[in-house]
């Protein structure tokens, strides 16, 4: 959920200035999401000085079809490092640093300088469904698996759109020079060198996530894209070059900025939230719902996402449920027409929609909803899922469908955190919640009553720019390294929820029921995808 940009209006916030050094160095986080761009600037111990955020343009040729207007996203960038100079008189030649966060994937052609060939194709495309097929056919599930540690899903990785630019725009193909994700594209725009990083590179297919951190010309050769087109790997904190974008040079910002890679969006929210060590927990809500733990050992599970942290020498496993913050806007906006034009902003709408929810007994009366809204990535790894209300009755009212859109999530969670304790071998008693959907006190109890875990949310919603800058400070030598950078974040604790075990018996079961969808439905949703 985007709630913060809603109707497209920019909008930037400055913190207090209270005690602010006059010769403190600054530090800039850039964060790609899924419909907006927002940019954090940070001083060196860590404060949050200011943050704006501006939507930029998707494209949709086709249903199946999602990409970001690379333009327009660079037209973002420049807006709100604009704002954050004029509408909140940030003094941008303080900046030391700069560097990237971005969802992932979202995979651009960029030709020999740096111009854009095809615009970058975000998670949700399934435009590839049959070439991420033909993946697992050519590369054997097992093999790519054992080399990557993840499988392969149109638009989920990155590897099934690049064969699909092969087979439908070859023209494209053969004039590319690198295939990066969208912080190559901006790190190249910004210094002129081409690059992508461990965290992002592990969403490819094409990349040794399992322990030799490097493009795998055995997959290359199997699935067939040239491993040249495959750009430079690099740690996050690396530094690409010094800045020579004059759009941000004119802004105030020093020409010659070191600019670091960065990485994916999740791993550099977790940063900030504190996630940096063998065994950390936490889960990030927003348009999508990502439990993300962390290990110091390469031991994975195929229901989830597996990749390279932002931390060196660590891995972070990732429950993504794709479409759970979405399945709840999608709700709002189709069975609470009266509820949206009654409120002042979505927010306000969002809720009295959820007090709506919470008058509806847990279980919502047998209703169990399935969130795959446009295919699933964990557990399933299914691009034909959609999404499913199953036990409704001439009882149900909207009011207990909108509830179990709020319960599928908790449940979701639920199936992912069993998932992870087995594969760790650790118990989990308890995460930290961060994103603009944590502070929904209704979700956030139902998600802790189901799962029986505590929930901590913290009260910053927007980490990955916060995490984005603290990499930049560590590429610029201004943080020692990324753990002294994570503890220089302050974590200010928004609210606990702990599990009531009152509906203990009632959530079981319907957990059992839960589980138990997708494998009845599974050939189902494929017959009727294809009719």
């Amino acid at each position: 959920m985007s709630l913060a940009e809603e109707g497209g209006v920019p909008r930037s916030f400055r913190a207090p200035d209270a005690g602010e050094k006059m010769d403190s160095r600054y530090l800039l986080g850039i964060d790609v999401g899924t419909t907006s761009l927002k940019a954090a600037i940070i001083d060196e111990h860590a404060k949050l000085l200011g943050i704006s955020s501006s939507k930029y343009r998707l494209i949709t040729p086709a249903q199946n079809a999602v990409q970001i207007d690379a333009e327009s996203a660079w037209r973002a960038v420049v807006k709100c490092v604009s704002l954050l100079k004029e509408g909140k008189n940030i003094d941008l030649s303080r900046i030391a640093g700069i560097s990237i966060s971005t969802l992932c994937p979202g995979l651009t052609a960029l030709d020999e300088n740096g111009r854009v060939l095809v615009d970058p194709i975000i998670y949700s495309d399934r435009r590839s469904t049959e070439e991420a097929e033909e993946i697992l056919q050519k590369a054997g599930s097992g093999r790519l698996f054992e080399i990557t540690a993840n499988g392969s899903m149109a638009g989920a990785f990155s590897g099934s759109s690049m064969l699909w630019i092969k087979h439908h725009l070859p023209e494209a193909y053969e004039r590319t020079r690198y295939f990066g994700h969208i912080n190559t594209f901006l790190a190249q725009r910004m210094t002129g060198e081409f690059g992508i990083d461990y965290s992002n590179a592990s969403y490819t297919n094409l990349f040794e996530t399992t322990g030799g951190r490097k493009w795998s010309g055995e997959l290359c050769e199997a699935i067939g894209i040239e491993i040249g087109k495959l750009p430079p790997l690099h740690e996050s904190t690396d530094v690409m070059g010094g800045l020579i974008q004059e759009d941000l040079i004119s802004l105030g910002i020093p020409k010659g900025t070191p600019v670091a890679i960065g990485g994916a969006d999740t791993p550099c929210a977790t940063l900030a939230a504190g996630v940096v060590k063998h065994g950390d927990v936490c889960e990030s809500v927003g348009t999508t719902d990502v439990l993300t733990v962390c290990t110091e050992k390469p031991v994975f599970n195929r229901g989830f996402i597996n990749r390279c942290h932002v931390v060196p020498g660590t891995w972070i496993y990732q429950g993504a449920m794709s479409f759970t913050g979405a399945s709840n806007e999608w709700f709002l906006d189709n069975f609470y027409p009266d509820v949206l034009e009654e409120s002042e902003g979505k927010r306000n709408a969002f809720d009295a929609a959820n007090l709506d929810a919470e008058r509806a007994d847990p279980g919502c009366d047998g209703v169990v909803f399935l969130p795959y809204m446009l295919g699933e990535r964990s557990p399933v790894w299914d691009s034909y899922a959609r999404g499913v209300f199953f036990g409704v009755s001439l009882k149900t009212t909207r009011r207990e469908m909108n509830r179990a859109v709020l319960e599928g999530c908790g449940y979701g969670l639920r199936q992912l955190s069993e998932i992870a304790e087995r594969t760790t071998g650790k118990e989990i008693t308890g995460f930290t919640s961060i994103g603009g959907g944590a502070k929904s006190l209704i979700w956030a109890q139902i998600k802790a009553d189901i799962t029986g875990k505590t929930l901590t949310i913290l009260d910053m919603s927007d980490m990955a720019p916060i995490g984005a800058a603290l990499l930049a400070g560590t590429g610029a030598g201004i943080f020692r390294d990324v753990y002294e950078a994570s503890a220089a974040v302050e974590k200010k604790v928004y609210r606990v929820v702990r599990p009531n075990h009152e509906h203990d018996k009632v959530y079981d079961t319907r957990y059992q029921v839960y589980t138990g969808l997708y494998p009845a439905l599974k050939d189902l949703f494929r017959l009727n995808m294809n009719a």
